[in-house]
């Protein structure tokens, strides 16, 4: 018995001194065989792309949105909110604590740059065509009795966004927009002093919002999804209204930081 013991260590001993010999040969090997990679922006992003789709067209679950193609400055903000505590998410704020601030808008600016076509609308949530109006009238014409401007008056007529701070609305996943009007709600997401969108949201009863995320969700894209170049041409916003992250919505606040 106790030979048979020792044969049965001896083998499992020479199949774990086989196993680690060709293990170290395989190290070796790939040791050997230089790694391939490409010294550019594309390559240096996959850890973005990971979750937010290849190049940045979005995550496959509803909750990454869109990079590619939204304003430089915009993305640049969002980056600088995780890192400066403004916005939480703990793998985003891990993941871009080590970069400067330089190199967080060249990430910027190479997604900002990727113009990509926009996928099909998919919302089927249920909701009544009663609410989906109300839905429009907010993005589109604002409420005068809550002192509401509408949408279009910072996210440029088409909703498409505005150059160079201003996201567009459009092509986004009915999850992540409810996800984020709820973070602007509660207060989880916040935006550069003086915060324009949480000044807004919080003025917004909840069936209201997920009346707008809902119609927001079903629009589908114009021909020309580009951000526009110019604020929309109407009267400027109240000094109320004031957004410290996109200065050129309001000549007034041209002073406010980024």
């Amino acid at each position: 018995m106790t030979f048979f013991y020792r044969m049965k260590s001896s083998g499992a001993c020479a199949r774990l001194l086989v196993g680690t010999l060709l293990g170290a040969l395989a190290l070796s090997a790939a040791a050997q065989t230089p790694a391939r990679f490409a010294d550019n922006m594309a390559e240096r992003t996959r850890a973005c792309t990971a979750c937010h789709g290849e190049q940045g067209r979005a995550g496959p679950d509803g909750y990454y949105p869109r990079l590619a193609g939204k304003p430089a400055g915009y993305l640049h903000n969002q980056l600088r909110n995780f890192a400066q505590g403004r916005r939480h998410y703990e793998l985003m704020t891990r993941l871009i604590d080590p970069l400067s601030d330089n190199y967080l808008g060249e990430m910027a600016r190479y997604f900002a740059d990727l113009q990509l076509p926009y996928p099909r609308p998919t919302a089927a949530n249920t909701i009544s065509a009663e609410r989906l109006a109300r839905g429009q009238q907010l993005v589109t014409q604002g409420d005068a009795a809550r002192d509401l401007p509408a949408c279009i008056q910072c996210h440029g007529a088409r909703l498409t966004g505005v150059q160079p701070n201003v996201p567009g609305l459009l092509g986004l996943p009915l999850d992540y927009l409810n996800a984020q009007m709820g973070a602007w709600q509660t207060g989880q997401r916040k935006a550069h002093a003086p915060d324009c969108m949480a000044q807004v949201i919080q003025r917004v009863p909840s069936d209201d919002l997920i009346a707008v995320s809902s119609w927001l969700a079903r629009q589908p894209l114009p021909a020309d999804t580009r951000p526009a170049a110019l604020a929309p041409q109407s009267p400027p916003l109240p000094e109320a209204w004031r957004c410290g992250s996109a200065p050129e919505l309001n000549p007034t606040s041209a002073g406010a930081k980024p």
